[in-house]
Order: C-alpha cells, then sequence, then structure tokens
C-alpha cells in the first residue's frame, strides 16, 4: 500500500515537473501592457508632485525671510534680506522697499521656473 502511495506521488511530480515551462506570450504581453499603463499614470502624478514640491520651498524661503526681517526689527536692527541657498531662488522686498516696521515687513521669493510666494504682515 504504502509503496502505491509512493508511486502516485512521483508520478504527479513527473507530470507537474513536465508541464511547467515557462510563461506564456500571451502572459507576458499583459504584464507588460499593465506595466505601460502604471508609467502612463506615473509620469503625470510624478511631475505634479515635483512643481507641488518647489511651491512649498519658494513659499519656506519667504516665510523664513519675513520671520528673520520681523525678529531683526524687534531688535532694533535693520533687517536684511537671507540667501536661499538655492541660485534658482531670488528673494526680494516686497511693497515698498525695506522695512521700517513689523507691520510693514513682506518678503518676496521667485523661482526662476514661474512659482512666486510672499510672506509677513506688510503683504496685501
Amino acid at each position: 500500500m504504502r509503496k502505491t502511495f509512493l508511486r502516485i506521488a512521483s508520478e504527479l511530480r513527473r507530470r507537474r515537473q513536465g508541464t511547467e515551462r515557462g510563461f506564456s506570450l500571451i502572459e507576458l504581453i499583459v504584464v507588460v501592457a499593465i506595466l505601460g499603463v502604471l508609467v502612463a499614470i506615473a509620469i503625470p502624478v510624478f511631475g505634479n508632485i515635483q512643481a507641488t514640491a518647489r511651491q512649498n520651498a519658494v513659499a519656506a524661503v519667504a516665510a523664513n525671510g519675513a520671520t528673520q526681517a520681523t525678529a531683526q526689527i524687534a531688535n532694533g536692527d535693520t533687517p536684511t534680506l537671507i540667501q536661499s541657498g538655492d541660485a534658482a531662488v531670488t528673494v526680494t522686498w516686497g511693497g515698498a522697499g525695506v522695512p521700517a516696521t513689523i507691520d510693514a515687513v513682506c518678503v518676496t521669493a521667485t523661482h526662476t521656473a514661474g512659482e512666486t510666494a510672499s510672506s509677513g504682515p506688510g503683504c496685501s
């Protein structure tokens, strides 16, 4: 009885090994089509993520500049513009130039790609 079970099991193993030869052409085409759809969806999403990150970086630079200028005015110093650390981002005074009071502080940061953000109590 035991020999019969072993013989049946070995026969089943042999049959399985003989039929498994790899992927069919249809299976490979389906996988390539699915990958193509995923790539077509991922590329625009990635572009939007980059634009959002650039806008957030410009907004952060403007906010840091406004914070620095406000702190300098509160300490009785003449406010100075911060250096953004990125050559693509320029920082300028918004409004009428160098502010004299905290309420007049407005800092504008602009990226070469077109993103602009302003921050401070003097920004309208």
